[in-house]
């Protein structure tokens, strides 16, 4: 009988490890930390690889990979991925960087989440060509319109923009995604005021993202949360230990009302124990709703972060040394 069951015991071992990535994470579906490098330098285009910007460390995912984690939110600049122009074509180079770290992350059957880092700008200006939007999401999706473990994001923080055009230019790369052929794939919608969770109910977003539609009935409401006093993500220090799960109850009744489900794209807290307290207190919230919240992502890995106060970066970041326990028991 103990033969028997060292044996079940190997067995089941054996198959836990076999799993498919995407059953890792327990409590969300979706959960784990953007990778940040690809939309550094952004003064500075298209620039130069390993001087004005850098891509993922392979190996680091792997770390966050077997840490539990399933999904990376890989931070693109619009100029470099489709330069000059909206409806340009794909900078050969710049999309096989994008691709060789897409496929790395999916051929293990977690999830990549391209995002174009560029705050509703392009060259530094408002995007305003609404039908330019579309085509560029076009052109992004159809490489990874077969790819179901591929999500996109439209575009990293709105802001000081007229609400109209946010919603508009979101419904455009809905259309242009779409368009492509890519219809497995959730779409991350984002709104305008630097897409707080804490400001989304008090700020348009709430009266006018919901009117957003997908053929594919496939859309994620994606919005960040910092825990500092004015919500920037520019201070260690949190507000209070209950900060985080207050600073989206909002938020929260919004999607359930409005029949949505969210997404919390960008959090982090300083190294300290508040904050630790406040982080684990929104994670348990969301996780206590989830039937309107998937997942979350850290803000943020990336090999070009040195001490910065919120890299999770493996293994000698600052948030690595003091979230990782945290955010591996909230996966």
């Amino acid at each position: 009988m103990r033969f028997v069951s060292m044996l079940l015991a190997a067995v089941t071992a054996s198959l836990a490890l076999a799993a498919p990535v995407e059953k890792r994470a327990k409590k969300f579906k979706f959960f784990g930390v953007n990778e940040s490098g690809p939309e550094f330098g952004n003064k500075n285009f298209p620039g130069t690889k390993g001087k004005d910007y850098v891509w993922p460390t392979f190996s680091t995912i792997d770390t966050f990979i077997n840490a539990g984690f399933n999904t990376f939110r890989i931070n693109i600049m619009m100029e470099r991925i489709v330069p000059n122009k909206l409806t340009g074509s794909l900078d050969s180079a710049y999309f096989k960087d994008l691709d060789d770290t897409v496929k790395y992350i999916t051929n293990k059957k977690a999830y990549a989440m391209i995002v174009p880092h560029n705050y509703g700008r392009y060259y530094d200006k408002i995007i305003t060509d609404v039908s330019g939007m579309q085509a560029f999401w076009k052109t992004l999706a159809t490489p990874y319109k077969d790819n179901e473990y591929v999500i996109f994001d439209t575009n990293n923080e709105f802001h000081d923009m007229d609400q109209s055009l946010v919603v508009q230019l979101n419904q455009a790369s809905i259309n242009g995604i779409r368009a492509a052929g890519a219809t497995k794939q959730s779409i991350h919608v984002e709104g305008n005021n630097w897409n707080g969770a804490w400001t989304w109910t008090s700020s348009q977003n709430g009266a006018t993202m919901g009117a957003l539609t997908d053929p594919n009935n496939n859309l994620v409401y994606h919005m960040h949360q910092y825990l500092d006093s004015d919500g920037s993500g520019t201070h260690a220090e949190c507000v209070s230990s209950t900060i985080g799960q207050e600073r989206i109850k909002a938020a929260t009744e919004w999607l359930r009302s409005n029949k949505k489900v969210g997404f919390i794209g960008e959090f982090a807290g300083g190294a300290n124990s508040q904050c630790q307290t406040a982080i684990k207190g929104m994670l348990d919230y969301m996780s206590k709703n989830s039937d309107v919240w998937l997942g979350a992502l850290w803000w943020a890995a990336g090999p070009w972060w040195a001490d910065y106060m919120y890299s999770i970066e493996p293994a000698s970041g600052t948030a690595y040394k003091s979230y990782m326990s945290i955010l591996q028991a909230a996966a």
